[in-house]
């Protein structure tokens, strides 16, 4: 057997417990071939196969992004973005930039802004906005995607000034004065504004579960399908071979499907029909016409999302006590423990994978006692229903993960390191429940690491590096890191698991899927706040490669 690709003189990771290292790999056709060690590989080389010596770099399976948002993370690359901004001369600066960069878009968009961005205690309102750009609509999404300060005109515009009255867990927050301030609370308070954009869009309409009210015209098809192309361009330039969505609805399938014929799907993706709590259970039939139409290898819909509760710094998570900073106050679920537990057990009969948003401890419990209910009515299957987030979860609730086989989906950006908005609310009391991921993997669950792009970057070795060095952001609480082999297996098998894909990719062994990714040194030796720096030389998917730095 000729090889047509062989990786030699590496640190080969392989995840496999059986066989946990090794120094080359061979890969034929879109299958691994061989591993073993550099001469037995070397020999499986013919003239035209593609040698690349690794130098004692490491290589590992390529890595599964369990959870990201890849329309809206490729399309926010064309908004202004504020993950780097701070203070009121640097925002407006950016602003006014950008306004006459868009002078015919009838909203200007800005993304990932700290809720501090102003400075410690200090909340963007529409009266600051309005002096940046008091003529055009002008919207700022938190970092979260949880929350938009919207100006005057925006909020005019959108009918929203006075305020208006919204489904439980949404909330245009009024002043004093009676009129809003800006600040936009969830999905349904931010839409009116998001409707005033005259270009893109459409990549915000998994978030809710709905098609194109118009049908795409063919320009608006192709930059769509371009937008995409250059996200997973970008995602398999992090050594990402695996991604799992976390919105969708059938016209991103349908992109995507565009995408794969026209030779360009370079990641496994998954995408789930996102279901909300006003849809009727009718609905999901919509989910399992997705599921069936789409069974591919790199191209599958077998799952459904839904949102439990916002986030804490908002006030929008649900939590079991007050909000250490807002006495009287716990949030209130987007779903409803009764509706959940309906809609748990009718998507768990369909043979489908739930995946739920939850952040506070009460919509944490929720899901559990959603996902107890539906194997108590339908059976106990394989069914790997996922949580995603757990920022906070009373310790009782900690074991039931493993108890009822739920995947443990974080996301280690997220945790705070020193005092915000987030770790004020939480107080010190309840410190010690918020990021258990030790915990977590203790008490048996399975860990899945990633970074819900674009809330925070796509770049599994920067996710590595932070969970390797993250500090508890109180003293005395419980160190929560995991240790390096069970920090990669959580970017690498333990996503392949949580895709039901572990027995095609996330180990390195002869017959699997050749998904690989080569870093630029070796990850063992590097000191843990350097590992983002070590970048990435080589990302292989399906046997061809994808990436190379």
């Amino acid at each position: 057997m000729i090889a047509d690709l062989v990786i030699l003189n590496a640190s080969v990771l392989t995840m496999d417990d059986a066989t946990p290292r090794a120094e080359a790999v061979a890969v034929q056709g879109n299958r691994i071939l061989a591993v073993g060690d550099t001469a037995s590989i070397r020999a499986l080389a013919g003239p035209a196969t593609r040698a690349i010596d690794a130098k004692g770099a490491t290589l590992l399976p390529g890595f599964v992004e369990s959870h990201l948002h890849l329309f809206s993370g490729a399309y926010g690359q064309t908004l202004l973005q504020l993950a780097d901004v701070h203070g009121h001369d640097a925002l407006t600066a950016a602003v006014r930039a950008f306004a006459a960069a868009k002078p015919q878009e009838g909203l200007l968009f800005a993304q990932g802004a700290d809720y501090e961005i102003l400075g410690q205690g200090t909340r963007l309102d529409r009266h600051v906005l309005d002096g940046m750009c008091p003529d055009r609509p002008l919207a700022v999404m938190a970092y979260d995607f949880h929350t938009l300060f919207a100006n005057t005109a925006a909020l005019t515009a959108a009918g929203l000034l006075h305020g208006r009255d919204l489904p439980v867990g949404s909330e245009v927050v009024m002043g004093a004065d009676g009129f809003a301030t800006g600040e936009l609370r969830e999905k349904f308070a931010l839409l009116p504004v998001l409707d005033l954009r005259t270009s893109g869009g459409r990549e915000m309409l998994g978030m809710s579960g709905i098609e194109p009210p118009v049908p795409p015209s063919p320009t608006e098809w192709h930059e769509d399908v371009d937008v995409l192309k250059a996200g997973l361009r970008f995602c398999a330039s992090k050594g990402i071979t695996s991604m799992h969505n976390m919105d969708g609805n059938r016209h991103l399938l349908e992109l995507l499907r565009t995408v794969e014929q026209e030779g360009d799907l370079i990641a496994r993706v998954s995408v789930p029909f996102h279901y909300t709590r006003e849809m009727p259970l009718s609905e999901l039939d919509r989910a399992s016409g997705m599921a069936a139409d789409f069974t591919g290898e790199r191209l599958t819909s077998n799952r459904v999302k839904i949102f439990i509760d916002g986030v804490i710094e908002s006030g929008t998570a649900a939590m079991l006590d007050d909000y250490a900073d807002r006495p009287g106050h716990r949030g209130e679920p987007i779903f409803d423990a009764a509706s959940f537990v309906e809609a748990a057990i009718e998507i768990d009969r369909r043979g489908m994978q739930i995946t739920v948003h939850a952040i506070g401890d009460a919509a944490l419990r929720i899901a559990l006692d959603g996902y107890q209910a539906a194997r108590k009515a339908n059976g106990p299957r394989d069914s790997r229903h996922r949580i995603e987030h757990i920022e906070m979860i009373d310790p009782a609730d900690i074991p039931r993960l493993a108890e009822l086989g739920v995947i443990a989906s974080v996301q280690p950006l997220h945790a705070p390191q020193g005092e915000s908005p987030t770790t004020r609310s939480i107080g010190n009391d309840r410190a010690p429940q918020a990021y258990p991921w030790h915990d977590l993997h203790q008490a048996g669950a399975v860990v899945a690491f990633s970074s819900d792009w674009p809330i925070v970057p796509v770049d599994p070795l920067l996710g590595i590096q932070t969970a390797l060095t993250r500090q508890p952001h109180l003293p005395g609480l419980r160190d929560q890191r995991l240790p390096l082999p069970l920090v990669l297996k959580a970017f690498t098998c333990n996503g392949a698991h949580a895709g039901f894909m572990e027995q095609h990719t996330g180990t390195i062994r002869e017959g699997m899927l050749a998904d690989l990714v080569l870093l630029g040194g070796d990850i063992e030796a590097t000191p843990p706040d350097q590992i983002a720096a070590l970048g990435v030389v080589l990302t292989v998917c399906d046997g061809r490669i994808t990436h190379e730095g």
